[in-house]
C-alpha cells in the first residue's frame, strides 16, 4: 500500500499546480527551458515523417517541439499519468493543428506494442517515475530497433563555483518563488530540488541507461551542466 501512495501523491501535486506550471517553468528557468527542449529534439534524431513518443509529457511542450521536427507527415504521441496536465496541453495542439495525440498513461505500463516508435523522449519527468530502470526499459520496449531514447533532466553542475551559485538559487530562491506563485500547494517547488538531489548524477544515469540495454549512450550538457540530455540507441 505504501508503494502506491508516492505516485498518487506526486500526481496530486502536479494536478494542484497545473494551472501555473507553464509560466513558472519559463520564469524560473529564465526562459531557457525552450532551448533545452529544442536540444532534446535534435538529440533524439526525430525526422520528418517519424512516429515518436513523449512520455511524462506534462502540458505537452516537448511533444509540441517534436511535432515541428516530424512535420505534418509525422505523428507525435504524448502521455502522462496526470490528467490535469494533459488537459492543459490540448489547447496547444489545437491552436497549432499539430500532429500530436495526447493521452493519460503510466510510463511503467505504456499501452503500445513493442518496437513502435522511431524515437522516445522524456523531459523533466523520469525523476517522477516510481521505478527509474523499469521506466527506461519500458521506453526502450516501445522504441523501434535503431531508434533513439532521449532523457532531458536536471543534474548537479560539476564546476564548484557555479555549483554554489546554482545551489543557492535552486535550493533556496526557487522554492520560495515557486511556492509563492502557487500558494505553496503541496510544496511542489520544494519537492523539485529535493528530487534532483536524490536523482542519479550524469555518470550514474549513463550507466543505468546502458544497463537497460541501450547502446552508443552519450551525454549532452547544457547551461553550465545544469541540464543534461542522455541519448541511447536501441540495438
Amino acid at each position: 500500500m505504501v508503494a502506491m501512495q508516492e505516485p498518487a501523491r506526486i500526481r496530486g501535486m502536479f494536478a494542484a499546480i497545473a494551472g501555473t506550471y507553464d509560466p513558472l517553468n519559463h520564469l524560473l528557468s529564465f526562459n531557457q527551458d525552450k532551448g533545452w527542449r529544442k536540444a532534446a529534439v535534435q538529440a533524439c534524431g526525430a525526422r520528418p515523417g517519424d512516429l515518436v513518443l513523449d512520455v511524462c509529457t506534462g502540458t505537452a511542450d516537448l511533444a509540441m517541439e517534436l511535432s515541428r521536427a516530424v512535420g505534418p507527415q509525422g505523428r507525435v504521441v504524448g502521455t502522462d499519468f496526470c490528467e490535469s496536465m494533459v488537459r492543459l496541453g490540448v489547447p496547444k495542439v489545437d491552436a497549432e493543428k499539430a500532429p500530436v495525440r495526447l493521452g493519460v498513461a503510466d510510463t511503467l505500463r505504456l499501452p503500445f506494442r513493442d518496437n513502435t516508435f522511431r524515437a522516445v523522449t522524456v523531459g523533466f519527468g523520469i525523476r517522477n517515475v516510481a521505478d527509474l530502470e523499469a521506466g527506461i526499459r519500458e521506453m526502450a520496449r516501445v522504441t523501434a530497433p535503431g531508434g533513439r531514447i532521449a532523457i532531458l533532466e536536471f543534474t548537479q553542475p560539476s564546476n564548484p563555483l557555479f555549483r554554489f551559485v546554482y545551489y543557492v538559487y535552486f535550493l533556496m530562491l526557487l522554492p520560495i518563488l515557486g511556492n509563492l506563485v502557487t500558494g505553496g500547494r503541496r510544496n511542489a517547488y520544494g519537492y523539485l530540488p529535493r528530487s534532483v538531489l536524490k536523482f542519479p548524477d550524469r555518470d550514474r544515469l549513463r550507466r543505468i541507461v546502458e544497463g537497460c540495454g541501450l547502446r552508443d549512450v552519450h551525454v549532452v550538457s547544457r547551461t553550465f551542466g545544469v541540464i543534461t540530455i542522455h541519448v541511447g540507441t536501441k540495438p
